[in-house]
């Protein structure tokens, strides 16, 4: 079981997450992560650690900020309700229907690359069978 009363230095919680400080800080500023303040210095908890594991995840998967605020705004004291659950239903249908559409538009482009790349390569062998 993880230790709820474990703290992290802006420096460990970063180098734990392969983050910079500064990304830490946005962040904060977006509402997203809300340290304590020990001595002056930001102090980040296990609340903390767990939504930088949620916002990694998510940003990840190619959720915006916006939407993943969204998301961390419905918990009430760390408890996720329906309300919670409906919402990041909705997000990955969203999400599912957007790669399903990119995974289309790539399959298409490849296949048109692919038909340019046979008639490039016929006209090629034309060429070398040509007399110089």
């Amino acid at each position: 079981m993880a230790d709820r009363t474990r703290q992290w230095s802006v420096s460990a919680l970063a180098r734990e997450f392969g983050l910079t400080a500064q990304a830490l800080r946005f962040y904060e500023e977006r509402g997203l992560l809300a340290p304590r303040r020990v001595e002056g210095a930001r102090v980040y908890g296990y609340r903390d650690h767990a939504r930088l594991r949620l916002i990694q995840k998510f940003r990840r998967l190619g959720f915006s900020l916006d939407q993943i605020a969204e998301y961390l705004a419905q918990y009430r004291g760390g408890q996720p309700h329906a309300a919670q659950f409906r919402l990041g239903l909705r997000r990955i249908e969203d999400r599912l229907a957007e790669l399903r559409q990119m995974r289309r538009e790539l399959d298409e482009t490849i296949t048109e690359l692919e038909a340019m790349r046979a008639d490039a390569e016929a006209r090629l062998r034309l060429c070398a069978t040509e007399p110089a």
